[in-house]
């Protein structure tokens, strides 16, 4: 069962974790990095290794500036020593680190991330159940729960190249999401890019 998800990342990269963050909250799933979180009494080596200790899933984020940080790399390191399910995101024209280079990765361009953050969920919805969304009204901003659309509906919505239509269970008023991401969107539907 994933519950916990450890997202490595360089600092050029908080934008991209962030993201991931985001996505990962919405399908109710606790996420961790130790650039995103601080505290004063804890340094942050112990974040680290407290942070991927205790996560199901460790998900590393390998732009350029991710392939060349220490720190990235230090977390690779410390996830395949204590044997962690690893999921690599790999920007396009880079090649994984040696640790890793048996891995499958899911490729990203930075300009369509939401297609590799699609691919993340997709990929965690395989290994364990995930039954909630947590979504913010873009009308009222309540924040509600309801059951999480079949992956089915979603690749189905995603051919089409069309939005997931969903109701306020507080306000009632219908407004999108990005079906990738679940991202609640502007009230009118949105045609997006599927590049790879």
């Amino acid at each position: 069962m994933i519950n916990r998800i450890y997202i490595s990342h360089s600092e050029k990269d908080k934008g991209l974790a962030q993201e991931l963050e985001d996505a990962l909250w919405a399908v109710n799933l606790e996420s961790f990095s130790s650039s995103l979180k601080k505290t004063e009494s804890l340094s942050e080596a112990e974040l680290l290794s407290f942070g991927i200790r205790h996560s199901d899933c460790v998900i590393v984020i390998l732009s350029m500036d991710g392939l060349l940080s220490p720190k990235v790399n230090q977390e690779i390191g410390l996830a395949v020593g204590t044997d962690q399910l690893m999921i690599p995101l790999l920007e396009y024209g880079e090649k994984l680190p040696v640790l890793i280079s048996h891995m499958p990765a899911i490729r990203f361009y930075k300009n369509n991330y939401e297609n590799a953050l699609g691919a993340v969920i997709k990929d965690i919805r395989q290994l364990t159940n995930l039954e909630w969304l947590k979504i913010k009204c873009p009308h009222c901003g309540e924040e509600m729960t309801q059951y999480i659309t079949p992956q089915e509906e979603i690749e189905k919505v995603i051919i089409e190249g069309t939005d997931l239509k969903t109701m306020c269970s507080y306000c009632e008023n219908s407004f999108f999401m990005d079906p990738r991401t679940f991202r609640p969107l502007s009230l009118e539907p949105s045609l997006y890019e599927h590049s790879e």
